[in-house]
């Protein structure tokens, strides 16, 4: 075999924690399901009609994963940096057109996720017709916490929530979903060839909002485990 040598080191594998395991979980790809609980598409001035829209997704660079209890910087180029708390479900089996009745095979565990946004640079975006790249994929902003396994477990129900310095922002429940985790495997499963360690943050409920230099994030979904964020200065 060829050894195969480069101008610069690689980036290295991005990988997290599992609970009760010395191994760490390798991570491919990051899709995000948008708008998936009706009253944060309604705060968001994009109500959902399921009965005649299907389930989108964006997605980000592994790159900009970091594990919880982290602190990153207030990013560039925004004044209005918002939290969402998602349950970010762990794909542990391939899988391409998976049906629902066969979409727990898929499922290896689950975790507490935060997509942070440049929500301002996202809104325009949105508005425009333009891809949301800069308001999305923004560096250090996919947070994830421990891996907790339930494999072939689909979680149905459980409360979600967060907080910003102790005061809550975020309040819901996982069976108020729009589609739900079987129909999120399911229909993702019809574009790409999901692969294990393929995460997939499953939406965000309202009270999304911004936050500033100096702020501390708990949350939590309840038979999952919790994370936590801080953000620092500008660079």
């Amino acid at each position: 075999m060829t050894n195969t040598t480069y101008l610069w080191n690689p980036p290295a594998v991005k990988s997290l924690p599992v609970r009760g395991k010395t191994e760490r979980l390798p991570i491919n790809r990051l899709f995000f399901v948008g708008r998936n609980y009706h009253a944060h598409a309604v705060e968001m001035g994009k109500p959902v009609d399921k009965s005649v829209e299907r389930p989108f997704y964006f997605t980000k660079a592994p790159q900009t994963l970091v594990e919880s209890g982290a602190t990153v910087a207030y990013p560039p180029e925004t004044k209005n940096y918002h939290h969402e708390m998602e349950l970010v479900l762990v794909i542990g089996a391939p899988g391409f057109r998976v049906s629902q009745e066969d979409a727990h095979k898929l499922v290896y565990g689950y975790a507490c996720g935060l997509d942070m946004t440049r929500r301002d640079l996202q809104l325009v975006a949105r508005d425009k017709g333009r891809p949301w790249d800069l308001g999305k994929d923004v560096e250090e902003s996919s947070v994830v916490s421990e891996v907790v396994p339930m494999e072939g477990t689909v979680l149905e129900q459980g409360a979600l929530e967060m907080t910003v310095n102790g005061q809550p922002r975020q309040k819901s429940d996982l069976d108020k979903l729009i589609w739900n985790i079987r129909e999120i495997i399911a229909d993702l499963s019809l574009f790409y060839h999901l692969q294990p360690g393929d995460l997939i943050f499953t939406g965000t409920p309202e009270g999304v909002g911004p936050l500033q230099p100096g702020d501390s994030i708990e949350g939590s979904v309840a038979g999952v485990g919790e994370i936590t964020l801080s953000i620092g200065p500008a660079e």
